[in-house]
């Protein structure tokens, strides 16, 4: 395995009974990168993960995370990889302190709690009982519990959902984190506005297959794609049109503009291009 890979897979599959979950995947994710995986439900992408996790066994493939089968993996492995799931579990007559430390002693060198729980954002919820946290303050625990063993690796799960959008940007901060501290991270997410703020690359997975992976900027061919300028006329009528010289018509507009006695402004002017939402979607076949 490439020692500058984290995760190297190929010719992934996995059926249940005569469903193919998974058919035949190959992916890369380097180690350093926040690597988001995109799918629609039953893509494939949870079952991928589980496998990456070594919470299911591949049918066929080879697999390596941090360089072992996650399938058998070493006591030293389970170690050096961190998850955080959509929900860790209940602890509610537990303070943030007790399950912090509770969860440390699972490993052989553990971070330090009390700085794992201010890393997080929850130094002034020490001795706060887990059912009095917020759902963003819960989200923060079950990260402390993923990062308390320094893991090279770490695995989120639909991390913000039901946030609220000031919690979303905290947690995306806490991420951003991580990552400029080495951390490879794979996340998995339903926000597109997510995967674009906080992945270096994206793959999208469909119908058990991985269909592209690239920059957010970039994925299916998005920097190329033609940009829609919209504008209103003088009398207030609504334009739009496709092109892939916007700069060059939002000239001409503005020159239009002038040549009638203006100042150049032109009413309602916008410029677009298509979206990391609106590319997924199309890339999944979805109109």
């Amino acid at each position: 395995m490439d020692d500058q890979l984290a995760i190297s897979v190929r010719g992934l599959r996995k059926a249940y009974g005569d469903t193919v979950a998974v058919g035949g995947l190959d992916l890369d994710v380097r180690r350093g990168e926040v690597f988001a995986l995109l799918g629609p439900n039953g893509a494939g992408k949870t079952t991928t993960v589980e496998i990456l996790e070594g919470y299911r066994h591949a049918d066929a493939g080879e697999v390596r995370v941090l360089g072992e089968d996650p399938a058998h993996p070493s006591a030293g492995w389970r170690a050096r990889v961190g998850i955080v799931l959509q929900g860790t579990g209940e602890f509610d007559e537990l303070t943030v302190a007790e399950v912090v430390h509770h969860f440390a002693a699972f490993y052989p060198a553990a971070d330090d709690p009390t700085e794992v729980i201010a890393r997080v954002g929850l130094a002034g919820k020490t001795r706060a009982r887990t059912h009095t946290l917020s759902g963003g303050q819960k989200r923060r625990l079950d990260v402390a519990l993923g990062i308390i063993g320094r893991p090279e690796l770490l695995f989120l799960d639909e991390p913000t959902t039901g946030f609220d959008p000031e919690a979303r940007r905290e947690f995306w901060e806490l991420i951003r984190d991580l990552a400029a501290a080495g951390t490879t991270i794979v996340l998995t997410t339903h926000y597109l506005d997510e995967a674009e703020a906080l992945a270096d690359r994206v793959g999208v997975i469909a119908g058990g297959r991985l269909i592209e992976v690239d920059t957010p900027a970039r994925l299916g061919d998005r920097e190329n794609a033609l940009a829609t300028v919209s504008w209103r006329t003088p009398e207030g009528t609504p334009r739009q049109e496709r092109t892939a010289t916007p700069a060059a018509l939002v000239a001409e507009l503005a020159a239009r503009a002038r040549s009638t006695g203006g100042d150049g402004e032109v009413p309602g002017l916008t410029v677009t291009r298509p979206t990391l939402e609106d590319v997924y979607l199309r890339m999944i076949g979805h109109r």
